[in-house]
């Protein structure tokens, strides 16, 4: 009932019975109806109806928003007790799963509908009303008034919806009570003071709802419509609704279902679904859901309901769980660090907590419900939090922050007292001793980690130590090399202040000892890689500039050393620990084979190590911990050595006197500083110079040969996209470095534009960058696709890889240090890079006359010099008259004198379309303090050609022709040779003057590998003879029944066979496989015979192998019974046959003739290359013409010219005609002794089509075996007989084997289209150098850079018109489909093991014939389907890749064109020599260790 407390009106009361304000008795004293009362004093049931701002969250574009808001309480309030009465129903009828809630801010309507038990629609007896008239239109009505039941709903008090009918202008309740069959709805208005008659009509038994609308009295809040922000506060309620009612009900808001379906979802939409973001989540009981995240710590935020109503204010609820949270972690954070002396209350300010509970019949201090007074014995439950809750709590970031506030407390009280050193420091992610900066400080020590990981490492081995005398701070990254750095970049070095603070360092100080500083010993824990190393010398690097008197205090200076490797025995279970992979290989090479017994883990981080792990560490200090010592001065010229830009010449024979297995030992105790540079420091310099440098024989860096690596060993015939392809290499070639910088490097690696790669090792297959942007505007790895291009196996002959030394990871066996290409590519494509010490710009050369001086030197002739080259491009390079190592590239100009006009169709190497067309834009707008020198330009470019038509006045004409025309429009660059730095085949750097000197350390190392491939191509050949030989006479032996396989064991077998002389060939297992874990035992299946002739698995030499016990004949042991036919037989015969004619002619086959073979094949893949270049070309100039025949825009009325083009002078302009010298001109863009200007040259347009071989003779189907590379086959056997090679030759020469190098790959030659010569014209050049000439210069030091050089082909033809096809039946294998068909024996078949009966000498079955049935789509048409099977062909010719001449019919060979005469080279006259010292300089480079290493 209302109660008669007195309102605060503003009504004077007076002091006596009187009338002496003309008011009566009756007037002054007033009795009101409950419904006056409450209309008169709306803030005593709903709260204000006045505006309020408050900070609140709503939710606004479908999110949680925090921010000051205009709302009226009380309107709030009346949505929330009708939301509230539709939530209730849930506790009285389970079965109700909707709730559907609508705001028409146009109509100023609300409605909220719920289904479940409806209102029963019956009269009640007492009041002699229908029910739901009773509890919408009658105060004081309720079913909450019983004490003695426990309800866990939100009505209590009897007013709730009724408030909403009488702040409501309408107010309509409907309802279906599907029990009684009743429908039932009733309208209210004028504030709840008249109601119509009650509409009941009838319903079905399945149909029961509620439903509520309602419009608000605007005019009683002050209000003229539903504000947004009004508005948007009802809906975060809906939206709360969903999260507390969980997944049973699904609410819907204006037709949308609102997005948590959880509370546990509700709680993401405020704090994001970030793993960094901490959120701790329990679901306690059915009644009880907590979560806590951490606050700012300025104030105490909580978000918690009451039987799904909103307590803004929270209540005991929350103080409950509150409570449990912040003991618990006042005692934990004490426990951590006694000095951290907390109040809950501190606590409390850095909680964010999340609660929703059901609480019985609970109470509140107002109507409003904002705050819960139930006691916590009456909540009907508890909620006790789990320990598994709290340690996720005391594990999380919020302990950090609390001991990082403790840590500000206790350092404010320590400044007071503390005159030269600073208390605790408030430095992120800092853990600071606790007694740092006390007396005790000296013992103190700091470990500064590399980066988090390392961090949780040390924090773990700070559960042993204490935290008391060790402090942890994580570095990030590389600190930055001081030495040269200036005061700026010191002073905004966030790590280096952080560090001084630290440590207490004062710039200038000279330190006798530590007592001074916060810290008395200073502790480097990095990884023990070369980048960790790194660290440790850029730290003492940091302390050497500016306090090196702290580098000559004993045990200040410190290091923790961690395994790189943990051997384990795997009996013992002792474990060995490694701190250098030296010292590993070293004892690994002592076990030889009980190597097995060991399991290996390689920990190449510090993360690697376990928590457990770290806490060994910090248990055995004395082992882990070295202490850096100073000796003398020459400690410190070591460091100046290692860091200083001074120091250049000197570092670079620091390098140069490296030896082999340097490393430093692990046991000693000390480290000086000399030694730490001597013997670690320097392993890290020299791997940053091979991640930056390219070795000379192969040309690849590091990134580029892991990417080869992968391509050969997928391998990549068919496309694949760049992205997956980034992530094969990865995995299989341990690529420890970023995803991005791969991308880049593979994208690189297929770059085919002017200036790039003269041959690009993969094909460009999507848009890999033009010379538009110098290969920058390519598209994201995501969208491109790339392969190998099939020009790649003529340069990397598949028979080297056997030879090659290839590389361990983890036990990984990887890419070898270098591969074996028949030309030195680092001549084809180039290179340049820049590390430590060195710096290397090597130019491109033409391939061909790499060849023509590898063939003169195999004929004992006089190499001829060579000079730059670049695939497409059409200006000229000639070299510099200043310079002996110089070389001038010039762009194309053509002068229209008639117009005062030049045309521009060709730049200078490395200056790209879009930089030259923002430098012709500048230099046509005029400025503050500069004078356009052109008129206008129009640009007539695309992606492969240059057009500029550029206008000038008079003037302007005459003024350039005076500065000189290449000068002032930027046509030329220069290409320096006298930076040439590679790494030798023994790994060590070396510096070449010319490219012919190059070209001759490549002849002698490459000659010699060629005998060692002809060596093992006759012992393979010998094995697989030996191996036919054995199988042909035991097939023969079984037939005849002198050999029994029926019912015997196999052990008995193989003594027979021993006994009867059949040569043994056990099965091989990689050791090095077998110690890193990979495998323990490992031996291949042998279904077919054909699989011991043609073994096409690779093994690296070097790796360590054994051979498996009780394999020896399982070559022959494991032949399906179908080996015993007599077409099968005769197979044999026939492949025995054909190893003695190829044994015999490669016995009579130089070296230096396998050599001339590739040579030539590589020469006429040039050649075709060259022929689908041309007829690209031609067709793309056919496609021009076409499209300007028909005008602008495909037809259209076609432009007026702007200008009509002069007569050209064909003259040019020699600089100084009395100096000639010759070039290089075997390209096909230079044949004419004078310049010209060719036509542009464009790439592939429409590609040829190939025919397929055609198939003659019956169709059989192919064995993989027989298709599969010799060096495959070598590789997949590893030949390794215990006979030795006398033996060898001996058995060799009674089977008079045969052998024939050029069989690596079989596959039918394609016919290669017609030559055609490229179009050409004459125009005029003027070559002018200046001093303002571009230089070439090595600016990136990236691990893995992206070379560029010119295109060497784009497949998008070339191929000839499609042939007949080949029959369906003609079976196709390639790839690894069909070696995993020719692995396993087929269905039905037998081994000759398992057969019972000798083999009768019936007839052998006709061979079968496996057909392929035609697919109905594969019809021959200009559909696309057709062009698919044109693909197909492509595929075959990518599969045809190899060294040496295909088997099948190839179209006669025509006489290639003669080359052009060579041109004479005319000197370019600089005007200055400037440049000279600096070009001179063979060392302008140096990474010096900087910051950016």
């Amino acid at each position: 009932m209302a109660t008669e407390n007195r309102p605060p009106q503003s009504t004077n009361i007076p002091k006596t019975t009187t009338t002496n304000n003309k008011k009566t008795i009756e007037q002054m004293y007033q009795k009101k109806t409950q419904l006056e009362h409450i209309l008169l004093r709306p803030d005593t049931y709903i709260g204000s109806v006045e505006k309020h701002e408050q900070t609140l969250w709503i939710w606004q574009d479908d999110q949680m928003v925090k921010k000051p808001i205009s709302f009226v309480p009380g309107l709030y309030k009346i949505f929330d007790e009708i939301l509230v009465n539709a939530a209730d129903n849930k506790q009285r009828d389970p079965k109700m799963d909707c709730v559907k809630v609508n705001i028409d801010i146009a109509n100023n309507s609300i409605s909220v509908w719920n289904n479940g038990d409806g209102i029963p629609v019956e009269m009640h007896q007492d009041e002699g009303v229908y029910v739901p008239e009773l509890i919408f239109g009658h105060l004081l009505t309720s079913s909450n008034y019983d004490d003695s039941i426990k309800k866990t709903t939100g009505g209590r008090n009897g007013y709730g919806a009724k408030l909403a009918n009488i702040f409501s202008t309408e107010f309509t309740i409907e309802t279906a009570d599907g029990k009684r069959n009743k429908r039932y709805k009733q309208v209210f208005t004028n504030n709840m003071g008249k109601k119509s008659e009650p509409t009941i009509t009838k319903c079905k038994s399945n149909e029961n709802w509620t439903m509520v609308s309602f419009k608000p009295d605007l005019a009683k809040f002050r209000m003229e419509c539903l504000e947004d922000d009004t508005v948007a506060l009802m809906k975060r309620r809906v939206v709360d609704l969903a999260g507390c009612l969980g997944k049973g009900v699904k609410v819907e808001l204006d037709g949308t279902r609102v997005p948590p379906k959880t509370f546990e979802d509700y709680i993401k939409l405020y704090l994001g679904t970030s793993s960094d973001t901490m959120r701790i989540y329990e679901k306690v009981n059915d009644r009880w859901e907590v979560c806590v995240s951490m606050a700012d710590g300025h104030h105490f935020e909580q978000v918690s309901f009451v039987n799904n109503i909103a307590t803004m204010k929270g209540g005991s609820h929350v103080d409950y769980i509150t409570g449990q949270i912040t003991s618990n972690l006042a005692a934990f954070v004490k426990k951590k660090d006694k000095h951290a002396l907390l109040k809950p209350n501190n606590i409390k300010n850095y909680l964010w907590v999340f609660v929703n509970a059901l609480i019985d019949n609970p109470a509140f201090d107002s109507q409003t419900k904002e705050n819960l007074t139930t006691n916590k014995g009456s909540f009907g439950s508890t909620c006790e939090l789990t320990p598994e809750f709290l340690k996720k709590v005391q594990k999380s970031s919020l302990v950090d922050r609390l001991l990082s506030y403790a840590s500000f407390k206790n350092d404010e009280k320590l400044k007071k007292t503390d005159g030269k050193k600073k208390g605790k420091l408030n430095i992120p992610k800092l853990e600071d001793a606790n007694l740092a900066a006390t007396a005790n400080s000296g013992d103190c020590t700091l470990i500064l980690t590399e980066g988090d990981s390392a961090k949780a490492l040390a924090m773990s081995g700070l559960s042993v130590v204490g935290q008391d005398y060790y402090g942890v701070f994580p570095l990030k990254g590389k600190l930055l090399n001081v030495r040269e750095a200036s005061p700026k970049q010191l002073q905004e070095n966030a790590e280096i202040q952080n560090i001084k603070k630290i440590l207490g360092l004062q710039h200038g100080k000279v330190y006798e000892n530590v007592k001074d500083l916060r810290y008395g010993h200073l502790m480097i824990m990095a990884d023990q890689d070369h980048d960790g190393s790194h660290i440790k010398g850029l730290l003492i690097n940091f302390l050497h500039s500016f306090w090196p008197s702290l580098l000559k205090v004993p045990n200040f200076m410190l290091e923790f050393i961690t395994p790189i490797v943990k051997a384990s025995n795997k009996k013992t279970k002792k474990v060995l620990s490694f701190y250098t992979m030296p010292e590993y290989e070293s004892w690994k090479e002592s076990l030889g084979s009980k190597a097995t017994e060991y399991k290996i883990k390689y920990y190449k981080g510090l993360g690697t190590s376990e928590s457990k792990e770290g806490a060994e560490y910090f248990a055995d200090l004395d082992h882990h911990m070295k202490d850096f010592v100073w000796a003398d001065d020459e400690d410190g010229d070591a460091i100046e050595l290692a860091f200083s830009k001074k120091k250049i010449e000197a570092r670079k024979n620091w390098l140069r006197a490296l030896q082999a297995g340097t490393y430093f030992d692990s046991k000693e105790k000390h480290i000086p500083y000399r030694d730490f540079i001597n013997k670690e420091l320097i392993l890290f310099s020299m791997a940053d110079l091979q991640r930056s440098i390219p070795s000379m024989v192969d040309g690849l860096k590091p990134g580029q040969r892991k990417i080869l690596y992968c391509a050969f060993k997928k391998p990549i015939i068919q496309e694949i996209k760049v992205a997956q392809f980034s992530g094969y290499v990865s995995e299989h070639s341990a690529y420890h470095h970023g995803e991005a910088s791969l991308v880049g490097t593979i994208i690189g690696m297929a770059q085919n534009f002017v200036g790039s790669n003269n041959i690009n090792l993969l094909k460009p297959n999507g848009q890999f960058g033009t010379r538009q942007m110098g290969g920058k505007d390519h598209a994201s790895g995501r969208y491109i696709f790339t392969q190998l291009s099939p020009i790649t196996r003529y340069l990397f002959h598949k028979a080297d890889e056997l030879l090659l030394n290839y590389l361990n990871d983890d036990g990984q066996s990887i890419e070898p240090a270098w591969f074996m290409p028949i030309i030195p590519m680092v001549l084809v494509n180039g290179s340049e890079g820049i590390g430590t010490g060195w710096s290397s710009f090597i130019p491109n050369y033409n391939p061909r006359d790499i060849i023509a001086n590898l063939k003169r030197l195999l004929n004992g002739e006089a190499m001829v010099p060579m000079d730059p080259w670049y695939k497409w491009f059409k200006g000229i390079i000639q070299k510099t008259a200043s310079k002996d190592t110089g070389y001038t590239t010039i762009g194309i100009m053509e002068e229209k004198e008639d117009e005062n006009a030049l045309s521009v169709t060709e730049l200078p190497i490395r200056r790209w379309t879009q930089e030259y067309k923002e430098f012709l834009e500048a230099a046509s707008l005029e400025g503050k303090d500069k004078t356009p020198f052109i008129k206008d330009y129009t640009a007539h470019n695309d992606d492969t050609t240059v057009h500029f038509e550029i206008i000038m006045t008079p003037e302007q004409m005459n003024t350039a022709r005076q500065e000189g025309l290449l000068k002032k429009f930027k046509l030329t660059t220069t290409l320096s040779t006298a930076n040439m730095h590679l790494f030798d085949a023994n790994g060590v750097i070396k510096k070449y003057d010319t490219p012919e000197q190059i070209l001759e350390d490549f002849f002698h190392l490459r000659l010699d590998f060629y005998e060692k491939r002809r060596t093992a191509l006759l012992r393979e050949l010998g094995k697989a003879s030996l191996i036919l030989e054995n199988k042909v006479r035991f097939i023969r032996e079984v037939v005849e029944g002198t050999i029994v396989v029926n019912n015997k064991k196999k052990d008995n077998l193989c003594a027979e066979l021993k006994d009867k002389g059949f040569t043994p060939f056990p099965k091989e297992t990689d050791l090095t496989a077998s110690i890193a874990g990979a495998v323990d035992h490992v031996g291949r299946e042998e279904n077919e015979e054909e699989e011991e002739v043609a073994a096409g698995q690779e093994k690296p030499q070097g790796n360590a192998s054994k051979t498996v016990p009780g394999t020896e004949y399982d070559y022959l042991l494991s032949m399906a019974i179908a080996s015993l036919t007599y077409e099968k037989m005769q197979k044999l015969l026939e492949e025995r046959d054909a190893k003695k004619k190829e044994f015999d002619e490669l016995t009579n086959t130089l070296s230096k003739t396998l050599w001339l073979r590739d040579l030539d094949a590589l020469d006429h893949q040039l050649d075709e290359q060259d022929k689908r270049d041309a007829k690209d070309e031609e067709e793309r100039r056919k496609q021009q013409e076409k499209a300007r025949a028909k005008g602008p825009g495909g037809g259209r009325k076609a432009r007026k010219p702007a200008r009509k083009p002069a007569a050209k002078k064909a003259t040019v302009t020699p600089i100084d005609a009395d100096e000639p010298m010759e070039t290089s001109g075997s390209s096909p863009m230079e044949t004419g002794n004078v310049p010209v200007v060719p036509k542009p040259r464009g790439r592939a347009a429409a590609g040829q089509k190939k025919a397929p071989a055609k198939n003659k003779g019956k169709t059989t189907l192919i064995d993989e075996e027989d298709e599969l590379p010799l060096a495959e086959r070598m590789a997949k056997r590893n030949f390794q007989s215990s006979q030795d090679d006398d033996d060898l030759v001996e058995l060799l020469a009674r089977h008079n084997i045969e052998s024939s190098p050029d069989i690596a790959e079989e596959a039918p030659q394609k016919k290669a289209p017609a030559k055609r010569a490229a179009a050409k014209k004459k125009a005029t050049i003027t070559e002018i150098s200046d001093d303002d000439e571009e230089v070439i210069e090595m600016s990136d030091d990236s691990d893995f850079e992206v070379v560029v050089a010119p295109p060497e082909e784009k497949k998008k033809g070339g191929r000839k018109p499609a042939a007949a096809k080949p029959s369906a039946g003609a079976a196709k294998k390639r790839g690894a489909a069909a070696g995993a068909a020719s692995k396993k024996p087929a269905a039905g078949q037998k081994l000759i093991t398992e057969v019972l009966k000798p083999v009768t000498a019936e007839a052998s079955p006709e061979k079968k014939v496996r057909k392929m049935r035609p697919s109905p789509f594969n019809k021959k048409s200009g559909s696309v389907l057709g062009r698919m099977n044109n693909k197909d062909d492509a595929i075959e010719e990518d599969e045809a890749m190899g060294v040496g001449e295909s088997s099948g019919e190839v179209a006669a060979a025509k006489a290639r064109p003669q080359r052009a005469n060579k041109k004479k080279m005319t000197y370019v006259v600089s005007d200055s020599d400037e440049e000279e010292s600096e070009d001179d300089n063979d060392a302008t480079e140096d990474s010096d260790f900087d910051d950016d290493e």
